[in-house]
């Protein structure tokens, strides 16, 4: 069976005005992202990925085009809608954890679940087995201060997926972390997806990390495409 389409930005385009000059970001630009499939995207700092990720993430709205979730288009939804789907659908993990400090690991991996309106013993259940999943069971009582960086971002992974998502967005989610760990971190993350069918999008300047993936794209002349080193 083919894999089905959880994202795709068709014709998008997305400016920003920066005094009298206009900032082309995107131009046009066609994207798709199915089920179960990890890209990495690799552009210079300043190209536009974060752009890219808050469109793809119903953070910013596209000024044309469409940005579709699981075939649905998300361009015309009230901001409630959006957040809506946000929520239930999308996944996120930046270069910091941004975990809640005056919380446990465990807490920490709750809270959306509980959000969404899940039972406090489900949703302790549910994080306690993508805890054990990412092997960091152990330290699930132990605020983010007292863990190391990669179990905060490994913290970080499983709050981003606690509700289940069809789509991962994560920015620079190594970029914090030495060799060893980011190698370790990455690891987790793509079991995750490969047992879940989770559809991830990375943004990365880790060449080495990049080409493990399913594939790499770049941004270029406002354009998603190809990378090619």
């Amino acid at each position: 069976m083919a894999a089905k389409s959880v994202l795709r930005l068709q014709g998008v385009h997305r400016a920003y005005q920066e005094g009298d000059h206009t900032l082309e970001i995107l131009k046009g630009a066609d994207f798709e992202l199915k089920s179960g499939e990890m890209v990495a995207l690799v552009a210079p700092s300043g190209a536009g990925k974060s752009t890219l990720l808050h469109l793809a993430g119903l953070l910013e709205r596209p000024d044309s085009g469409e940005v579709f979730v699981a075939d649905v288009p998300c361009g015309t939804m009230t901001d409630g809608d959006r957040t809506a789907r946000r929520r239930n659908d999308i996944g996120f993990v930046y270069q910091f954890h941004h975990l809640l400090p005056e919380f446990s690991a465990l807490e920490n991996v709750m809270i959306p679940q509980m959000i969404r309106g899940l039972a406090r013993p489900e949703a302790a259940e549910r994080a306690r087995q993508l805890l054990d999943y990412l092997r960091i069971g152990p330290r699930a009582e132990h605020r983010p201060a007292e863990l190391s960086g990669g179990e905060q971002q490994r913290v970080a992974i499983a709050r981003a997926v606690a509700n289940a998502p069809l789509i991962l967005l994560a920015d620079e989610p190594t970029g914090n972390l030495d060799p060893d760990t980011s190698g370790y971190v990455f690891d987790a993350l793509a079991a995750l997806a490969r047992q879940s069918g989770l559809a991830a999008l990375v943004a990365t300047h880790n060449h080495a990390l990049a080409e493990r993936m399913d594939r790499v794209v770049t941004l270029a002349d406002g354009q998603i495409v190809p990378f090619t080193a």
